[in-house]
Order: structure tokens, then sequence, then C-alpha cells
């Protein structure tokens, strides 16, 4: 099997630190994932938050649609993962806040 060198698999990181704003990163997002990949990590990320708020699963399910499944690999992932949640989600706060305005 041919191995690929280390810097090939951080490209695709790399290329986020590339973006300069959000436009500029839905239109990536979007030549880049699919409808259903995309849809997924939204609906991770809003499950985050709520997870982060104390929300219940059975709210989260209500408010986002994710599966029991998702909300538990995500609340694990919270707890025991690589700290990417902890990193980007308190720089969120002010996003979701509005998002939450009625």
């Amino acid at each position: 099997m041919k191995q690929t060198p280390k810097e090939d698999h951080d490209l695709l990181y790399e290329s986020l630190l590339q973006l300069n704003n959000v436009e500029e990163c839905r239109r990536f997002m979007e030549d880049l994932c699919t409808v259903t990949e995309l849809k997924a990590m939204r609906q991770r990320i809003e499950v985050a938050m709520y997870l982060r708020e104390g929300m219940i699963y059975q709210d989260i399910l209500k408010h986002t649609g994710a599966s029991s499944a998702t909300i538990s690999r995500v609340n694990r992932c919270l707890q025991y993962g690589a700290d990417g949640y902890q990193t980007v989600l308190p720089r969120l706060d002010p996003i979701w806040e509005e998002k939450k305005k009625p």
C-alpha cells in the first residue's frame, strides 16, 4: 500500500485555515460535502451547544431532531474527545445566543 506523506493528511485542515469569512467557508463546505454531511455536522454543533447548556437528551432530540445515538456520541466527545468542541464552543457563544433569540 502506498504511504501518503503526513502533510497530505493536513491538507483539509490547512485548507480550512485559508478561508477568510463565513461566506467563503460556506461555499467551500458546500463543494466539499454532501447536503447530508453538512446537515449532520450542523446538527452535531447544535447538540453540543445544548449539551453544554445542560439540556437533557429528550429536549435536545425535540430541538434538533438528532438521534439518541448522535446525542450520545457528541456527549462522549465533549467528555472524552480531543477537546475540539471545548476549543470552539465557547467562541460560538455570542453567535449561539443570537440564534436563540425570538
